[in-house]
Formats: structure tokens, C-alpha cells, sequence
């Protein structure tokens, strides 16, 4: 770990202020460690001092309260967020470990993304505007999978007059009203949990509804059947690509209703946006690589009858109507110069094919290839 600036005092806001002055994305306190910034995917020292047991513990009441602390210490965890003065907002997670606390923080940037800024396949706007059916964004923690969501959301609000109802663990991007009406609803606070919140917001007349995460059996039954009741529904999975976010789905059932969920799945998917960032080459921050499913009739035979090994034949031969493999996403923002080749090698599934794919010889065509698609 390399080391950054000096915090002159060890006070929170000041912490976090200098993590947004270093571009970080996340900031780390751990009892006995000097703070520590994730920077474009290096964690970075601080040079400040060790933090000790009770400026953990006085850094997390200033920010949750006192009775918000004693739930934490009885659940040893907690997830909230919390603001600086200047708008900049944090993801946080405060946890136990080795019996002192320990408190995560991710930077939530304060500007909506715009999708034409994130390098994300245009099909994701068309997503974004479609009037029914669960669209799911899948990835890897820290993927952005966060910052695609809400930059979908942000397009509807730009563009259409449409009610979106929100459930969040904890709201993350915070939306002000345009041409649409956003409501959003924090886990915790605002509603007990996601399954309640699911069953409420279908009475409280939306056409969007976003849900946080699939995490449990009663939340994807909820979210499933919000999309079957003729609603847009947009939510995440720590899945890595298409096919396992479908047997992720269909494997949370039991056994005796598995071929239920799969009729129910075939009719409700219209999509998976699976993503991995990749550090910059050309210039500081992160890029995507996508792959994308579109459900048409192909895809949603092979769901209805457990045919999911053949769903990566289907995207791989399917690039007009907007379906990508992975690889091929690596192999476009590589040839582009935007990534090095070892960071193409190490994340991709199939290293002899991408060894073979990457080429210098195979750049012009393969990106031709692309144009004409």
C-alpha cells in the first residue's frame, strides 16, 4: 500500500472530505490502523495516526446516535449512510472484527451518472425505457453496479412522467424530481424490509420500481412478481455473468417449485447487464466491460426448460439486437487502449481464447466488426 496526504486530526468529516479530495472510492478505519483510501483499485495509507478503540466508537455515535449504536452493538453490524456538508454522500458499513469496530465508507458521487458517460452499451437506455418485466444488473461487489441503476433511473426522470418507488439498504444516490416522481425508501427506516416494502409499493401505484438486491428467497418471489404485475423493475445479483444469475434465481427456490419459477422467469426477465471495472490505462479511473442478455424467444425456451448451458451460444451469436459476451466487451475496450492486456487475461473465462482474441493483428477487424453490428 502506498501512502497519501496527512489528516491532521482524527475527525470524520475531515476524513471523508480528504477521501473526495483524493478521488477515492472507498475509506477504510480499522482500531490500530492509520485510515486507509482505495484509490482506481490501489488502498492507499493515510498519514495519519492509528486510530484507537474509542475514536472508532466516537467516529460511528456521531454518526448513527446513541440508539442506533446499542442495535450495532447487540447485531454487531450496521449499514447506513451519511452526508458532508457539502453534498457528497457515503455508503457505510460498520462492523466487529477481532472485537473492536471496524467502518467502511463508499464515496456515492452527488452528481446523477449520465449512461453516455459510464461507456456502457446503448442497449442499457433502451432497458431503461422499457414498460414492464425485471431487468438485472449483476457483478461482483464494487462493480458499479449501483451507478448503472441509478444512472437508468436518472434517464427515466430526465425523459418520461413516470412514478418510481425505490428500496434501498441504504439509499445511495439521492434523486431530486424532474419530469418524473421518485420516491425513495430506506430498509430500516422507511419500511422494515425489502419483501414489505415490495408488497406496499404495489399498492402505491408505481411503473418503476427498483429494488436494492435479490438477497433472499422472499425478496426475488416479491421482486418476480412485481414484474409480473406489469411493473418495471430494475435489481442487482453478486452474479458474474448471464447464465449463473438465472440459476442463481432458480436454485433460491426449493426443489418443488423450481419448475414453477422457471415458467414465471422466462415470462418476467427482459435482461441481464452483467460488469467488471477495469483500472484506466490511458488516464486515471475506471472503465466497463459488459455482457449483456436480452430474453427473446431463444432465451426464454431455454429457461423455461432448464436449458441454461446453451444461453452463451445464444449471446455469442446475437450481437445485433444488442447481446455481448464478456470476453468480447474486454477484448473492445482493450483494443480501444483503454486497458492493459494482463488486466484482459486475468479477468476473462476463456484465457487460450482471449490469448488468440487479443492479437494486435486481429484489432482492425475485430473493431470493423463491431461498427457493422
Amino acid at each position: 500500500m502506498s501512502d497519501t496526504a496527512v489528516i491532521e486530526k482524527m475527525d470524520i468529516k475531515k476524513l471523508l472530505t480528504a477521501a473526495v479530495q483524493a478521488g477515492a472510492s472507498d475509506l477504510h478505519i480499522n482500531v490500530g490502523l492509520s485510515p486507509v483510501m482505495r484509490i482506481n483499485t490501489e488502498l492507499v495509507t493515510t498519514h495519519s495516526e492509528a486510530v484507537s478503540a474509542e475514536q472508532a466508537a466516537d467516529m460511528l455515535l456521531s454518526m448513527i446516535g446513541s440508539q442506533k449504536f446499542k442495535t450495532f452493538e447487540e447485531r454487531r453490524d450496521c449499514d447506513f449512510s451519511t452526508t458532508l456538508e457539502d453534498g457528497n454522500r457515503f455508503r457505510v458499513n460498520s462492523h466487529y472484527q477481532k472485537d473492536t469496530i471496524a467502518i467502511s465508507f463508499r464515496l456515492i458521487p452527488n452528481q446523477i451518472p449520465d449512461l453516455n458517460q459510464l461507456y456502457l452499451p446503448k442497449i442499457v437506455a433502451e432497458l431503461a425505457m422499457l414498460p414492464r418485466g425485471l431487468v438485472i444488473v449483476t457483478g461482483h461487489t464494487g462493480c458499479g453496479k449501483s451507478t448503472t441503476l441509478a444512472a437508468m433511473i436518472g434517464l427515466i426522470n430526465n425523459t418520461c412522467r413516470k412514478r418510481v418507488i425505490t428500496l434501498e439498504d441504504p439509499i445511495e444516490y439521492a434523486f431530486e424530481n424532474n419530469l418524473s416522481m421518485i420516491e425513495q425508501r430506506e430498509i430500516g427506516s422507511d419500511c422494515t424490509d425489502f419483501t414489505s416494502g415490495l408488497r406496499h409499493a404495489l399498492r402505491q401505484d408505481p411503473q418503476v420500481i427498483l429494488v436494492g438486491e435479490m438477497r433472499d428467497l422472499e425478496t426475488t418471489r416479491a421482486t418476480i412478481t412485481a414484474a409480473e404485475t406489469g411493473h418495471l423493475v430494475l435489481s442487482t445479483l453478486h452474479t458474474i455473468n448471464a447464465p449463473q444469475t438465472v440459476e442463481r434465481i432458480i436454485d433460491i427456490y426449493p426443489a418443488g417449485q423450481q419448475n414453477q419459477i422457471r415458467a414465471m422467469l422466462a415470462n418476467t426477465l427482459q435482461a441481464v447487464v452483467s460488469q467488471t471495472l477495469f483500472k484506466r490505462t490511458d488516464r486515471p479511473g475506471m472503465v466497463p466491460a459488459v455482457e449483456i442478455l436480452i430474453c427473446n424467444s431463444a432465451v426464454r425456451n431455454c429457461i423455461r426448460e432448464n436449458r441454461i448451458h446453451e444461453i452463451p451460444n445464444i449471446i455469442s451469436t446475437s450481437r445485433k439486437i444488442g447481446m455481448q459476451e464478456m470476453d468480447n466487451s474486454i477484448a473492445e475496450i482493450y483494443f480501444k487502449g483503454l486497458i492493459s492486456k494482463e488486466e484482459a487475461m486475468d479477468c476473462t473465462s476463456n484465457p487460450q481464447r482471449m490469448e488468440k482474441l487479443l492479437v494486435p493483428a486481429n484489432r482492425a477487424n475485430f473493431l470493423k466488426n463491431l461498427q457493422s453490428q
